[in-house]
């Protein structure tokens, strides 16, 4: 292998945390990657996904070409006006002066939008940018990974096995590399937060015959005791994408995590709320129910030469929609340090490095996540259902996330970098 291409890096999964960080490590000439993916193919499982300012940026950082090929795809709020609105926020819940009240229209910097986009569509996009000629091998499930020898092997189900130089689990929150990370059990498997989403998508035309455009077409949430619905349209504003989070019957989860077809349990949760949401919920014909579930906090996402990147490391509720921007972030922080590796014997020193910046502030993510939930179903301490007090958090906390200076979080990383070096 020649010195410009001596590094190979194994990253197991195919989702977008995956062939994002394939697009980005191929712009160094130090290094090569092979993706792994169990599936048969490329895909990705869910519906809409959320981007906001530190999202974008990431995008654009990684590789401009990322920015422009979503754009495509990508939904923007559908008014002008309106596009600089995260989201308006209502009280859903049915009682006199209290439904339909305004909470807080929270809006952006100047010339900082929120988008929106189906997660298939945006994985479609990121396979165009691979490389020429890059190397994946499909139907690979992990079921083994020895780093005794010089280089790390990876085993699979069917019997095959590979080699590289590190690897990356990008394979989600019930991620298999996980499990060659982390020796507690309890580190390795997601908790159960006890909030479930009710999932659907409706065509826009059928939802501005029921709601009205303004409703349809820009993103809304509709706040209550115990339960919280959001809309935002997706696939260039043909559809509207609703997710309707309530608490659990059980503090445990048995069975699937995604199960199909559960209006009579949606109606249960949200058919004795206002009129907006009872609308919203009879347009969804055939809704899912999904189980949230979170990682753990850990101290570190690699074990030696084994690393861990987006859900894989760091799976979070959805409530500030950061699940993929996280993934965005690690792959930027990620790729650019092993592009400064200037051998194998310095790939622990950068995911040391990557682990000083991306573990803190992923775990701070997870944490704001959760507790977000709890004020958007009207249980958080503070708040409570005091109106004025939501409005001021919502305001407030997910500017933290979204003002990150990622040049600046890198620099930071690749000072620690430097430093073991040294």
């Amino acid at each position: 292998m020649s010195e410009s291409k001596s590094i190979h890096i194994a990253i197991v999964g195919g989702g977008i945390g995956g062939v994002v960080l394939a697009i980005a490590l191929s712009k160094f000439p130090n290094l090569t990657f092979t993706i792994f993916e169990s599936r048969s193919a490329f895909g990705e499982i869910g519906a809409g996904l959320g981007f906001g300012a530190n999202s974008h940026l990431a995008m654009k950082l990684i590789s401009p070409l990322i920015w422009k090929n979503y754009k495509k795809r990508a939904s923007f709020n559908g008014w002008p006006e309106k596009e600089d609105v995260w989201f308006d926020f209502t009280v859903g819940e049915k009682g006199e002066g209290w439904e339909g009240k305004r909470i807080a229209e929270v809006k952006m910097e100047d010339g900082v939008t929120q988008s929106t986009c189906h997660r298939a569509h945006f994985l479609e996009e990121l396979v165009r940018l691979l490389p020429e000629g890059y190397d994946v091998q499909f139907n690979k499930k992990l079921v083994g990974v020895d780093q005794s020898s010089e280089k790390v092997s990876l085993k699979f189900a069917d019997g095959t096995e590979s080699f590289a130089d590190a690897v990356v689990g990008c394979d989600g929150i019930r991620s298999a590399t996980r499990g060659f990370v982390y020796d507690d059990p309890k580190l390795v498997s997601p908790r159960f937060t006890g909030k479930v989403a009710y999932r659907g998508l409706v065509p826009m035309a059928k939802t501005e015959a029921v709601l009205g455009k303004e409703k349809a077409n820009n993103r809304h949430m509709y706040l209550g005791h115990g339960g919280h619905v959001l809309t935002f349209p997706v696939g260039k504003g043909m559809m509207m994408n609703v997710v309707a989070f309530a608490d659990s019957q059980s503090d445990t989860w048995e069975g699937e995590w995604i199960q199909p077809l559960q209006h009579e349990s949606m109606t249960r949760d949200f058919g004795h709320w206002g009129e907006s949401v009872v609308k919203i919920m009879e347009l969804i014909q055939g809704p899912d129910v999904w189980a949230i579930f979170e990682h753990p906090e850990v101290p570190s996402f690699h074990e030696s030469r084994v690393c861990l990147l987006g859900d894989a490391a760091h799976a979070t509720s959805p409530h500030f929609g950061q699940g993929a921007g996280m993934a965005l972030e690690d792959a930027y922080v990620l790729s650019n340090l092993l592009g400064s590796c200037k051998s194998r014997d310095e790939i622990e020193k950068a995911f040391d490095a990557y682990d000083s910046v991306r573990v803190p502030r992923a775990l701070k993510v997870t944490a704001m996540s959760r507790k977000q939930g709890e004020l958007l179903d009207m249980k958080e301490e503070e708040s409570g259902d005091d109106l004025e007090k939501i409005a001021s958090s919502l305001n407030k906390e997910v500017r933290w996330i979204w003002d990150a200076d990622l040049r600046a979080h890198l620099k930071e990383a690749v000072e620690v970098f430097e430093k073991s070096r040294s």
